[in-house]
């Protein structure tokens, strides 16, 4: 099969799935991305093509959206809507993790299920993909209510998850509070102490150590080896982070370990700069115990300065940016600012948070660019290791977990960027993302049949 013939096949399965999914821009975004670099690895295997691969893995195993009613404080009864997507069990159980934010959608759920499906691969561990939440928004609501929520919404969740099925954890304003009154709850309903239904415990309940900073020092630990490997180093760079909250965090909390200055964070209202960069204890303090906006660190480090807006609209010159906010937050105009600020290494800590043409941009320029399902593997890596630790009723020291993470996150960067050149595409790793992920769960469905 010639390259041209691929390329319109792959084509031909773009716009069917875009017809059976109108309506869903996240989702069809990211089955773009991926179809226009896996064509190559489908071209050389008969049975990807026989056995219609492309198209199955396109589509979920399953899909459930329900009805999450529950009282607020004031008595009245509120209704929020619930999913939960199984998109691909062809290496394990399903994993992923639950976002509650107004912006939740069947195609966000579905956007985010898809991608986890090859970031968990990409990890070496046995996890399929899977992903979930609510469009349900926290802020601004007490400990009660969002108790009332999570025990509404675990009381239908409960059904389609297990520890040998399907295993979610924390997303965006989904912590160690919400996974509690979660698990709580999941516990009562099924009168059973099935630790390893969930990650991202407290370490009372059978947490992992090192799970809460995994995201934020794997996205380190890979841009590190990136770094690395082209003669870079985190030791005197600057660098920007997008967002505030747990993955911004601890990047900047490891980057900085690393001899980098992290001068710019930011929250869903604006950013802060401080020149002489970032105290992460401050940092941590409004963001976490008094759950507070980046003004509070202003108010706390006089010297820094905030700003509305993107955090990327910042006039300075920096080498490398970590966006760990949200999707889509650097498109094409923004991306070439940060060419234009000298950028030379952009990883994604946010799921998607490049739109097509922004990547396209950092390629065309010359600019290191690790995506998300590789770059932000790491959580959900100490996820597995946390369901490891629950099977063995063991717990592993700060340490082990943390030495673990580093060397998945130093073998996927191998994997990916060894993956890219045999693809003849060197340095171009979402490429080398795309097709390693791929053909791990493709192989295993060639070997388990047509299901």
């Amino acid at each position: 099969m010639g390259n041209t013939n691929t390329a319109l096949q792959t084509q031909a399965i773009y716009e069917r799935v875009a017809q059976l999914n109108a309506n869903e821009p996240e989702f069809l975004q990211a089955v773009k991305e991926f179809l226009d670099t896996v064509y190559p690895a489908v071209e050389e295997n008969e049975a990807y093509q026989k056995l219609n691969i492309l198209d199955r893995i396109l589509e979920p195993e399953q899909l459930v959206q329900f009805r999450v009613p529950w009282v607020d404080d004031a008595g009245n009864v509120q209704v929020n809507r619930g999913y939960r997507v199984h998109f691909n069990s062809a290496i394990g159980p399903y994993k992923g993790g639950l976002r509650f934010h107004p912006t939740v959608t069947a195609s966000v759920v579905k956007f985010l299920g898809f991608e986890q499906v090859f970031k968990n691969a990409l990890t070496g561990l046995p996890i399929g993909g899977g992903k979930g939440g609510a469009n349900f928004d926290p802020k601004g609501k007490s400990d009660m209510e969002i108790m009332r929520f999570c025990q509404s919404f675990m009381s239908e969740l409960y059904r389609h998850i297990g520890e040998n099925t399907d295993v979610p954890a924390g997303d965006i304003n989904v912590g160690g509070r919400e996974i509690g009154f979660l698990f709580g709850q999941y516990k009562r309903l099924k009168h059973s102490n099935d630790a390893g239904v969930l990650t991202g415990k407290g370490l009372t309940y059978g947490g992992s150590l090192a799970r809460t900073e995994a995201t934020g020092y794997g996205l380190v630990y890979l841009t590190d080896e990136m770094l690395k490997d082209k003669g870079l180093s985190f030791k005197d760079a600057t660098v920007v982070v997008s967002g505030s909250g747990n993955v911004a965090i601890y990047a900047i909390q490891k980057a900085q370990e690393l001899g980098a200055k992290v001068v710019a964070c930011s929250d869903s209202t604006g950013y802060i700069y401080d020149a002489e960069g970032i105290d992460v204890s401050v940092l941590q303090d409004c963001k976490e115990v008094k759950r507070a906006r980046l003004t509070e660190y202003v108010a706390q480090r006089p010297q820094a300065v905030y700003s509305e807006g993107s955090v990327w609209d910042i006039d300075i010159d920096y080498t490398v940016a970590l966006p760990s906010a949200t999707q889509n937050e650097i498109d094409l105009t923004l991306a070439k600012k940060l060419v234009s600020h000298g950028v030379k290494a952009v990883a994604e800590g946010a799921n998607m948070p490049t739109s097509l043409e922004g990547v396209a941009y950092f390629q065309e320029n010359g600019v290191l660019f690790a995506p998300a399902k590789a770059a932000n593997a790491g959580g959900v890596a100490t996820s597995a290791l946390e369901m490891s630790q629950n099977s063995q009723r063991l717990s592993w020291t700060f340490e082990e977990v943390d030495e673990k993470l580093k060397e998945i996150m130093q073998d996927i960067y191998k994997t990916i960027s060894d993956t890219a050149k045999e693809y003849g595409k060197e340095d171009d790793l979402v490429t080398g993302a795309n097709i390693a992920g791929f053909k791990k769960v493709a192989d295993a469905m060639v070997s388990q049949g047509i299901v």
